[in-house]
């Protein structure tokens, strides 16, 4: 065709877009597999605190109070954090979400989540909650069994606008990593 053709229609090249690209979501057997895998890796390092303090014999023995227990989460949280701060910060992965092939992601663009918003809503408000007697133990099970929604997303996950995908899925950096 002629290029001078006003009324020719626009040319361009178009190619399917793989569905991966929009995140393909992880599986509820994957969540749970790197949730399990990063509990035993932060109870490495919580448990024999926890027995060297006295904390696991008065566990034992039922005379905990709610003040060592909160002090006790907060522990978790921290050992937790040294485990995983760098990893969610550069790709959105814990260790056990690394092992098992996931990561997490914001739900509007696919884009890396920034560490201080995965750890101040995504995991601090659950965490929190659990350490309330009673109510802490259905808060986190009704946290956990959200996971069976048909976009698999957790309570912490609508609190955080985040999703996880499998680690083979594309994602794109933040606009602050961008720059």
């Amino acid at each position: 065709m002629e290029q001078d053709n006003r009324y020719q229609p626009p040319q361009s090249q178009v190619s399917d877009v793989a569905t991966v690209a929009e995140g393909e979501l992880a599986s509820a057997g994957a969540r749970l597999g790197g949730a399990i895998l990063d509990g035993l890796f932060s109870g490495v390092i919580v448990f024999p605190a926890m027995y060297f303090t006295g904390m696991w014999q008065d566990a034992m023995a039922g005379q905990t109070s709610f003040l060592s227990t909160l002090g006790l989460g907060l522990l978790g949280l921290v050992v937790w954090l040294l485990l995983n701060g760098y990893l969610l910060q550069s790709s959105g992965q814990t260790i056990g979400k690394r092992l098992v092939g996931t990561r997490i992601v914001s739900f509007d663009d696919n884009s890396l989540v920034p560490l201080w918003k995965i750890f101040t809503l995504r995991y601090l408000p659950i965490s929190v909650a659990g350490q309330v007697p009673v109510v802490g133990f259905v808060a986190v099970l009704v946290d956990s069994l959200f996971v069976f929604r048909n976009d698999r997303r957790c309570i912490h996950d609508l609190i955080a606008g985040t999703k996880v995908i499998n680690a083979g899925a594309t994602w794109k950096k933040s606009d602050e990593e961008n720059q």
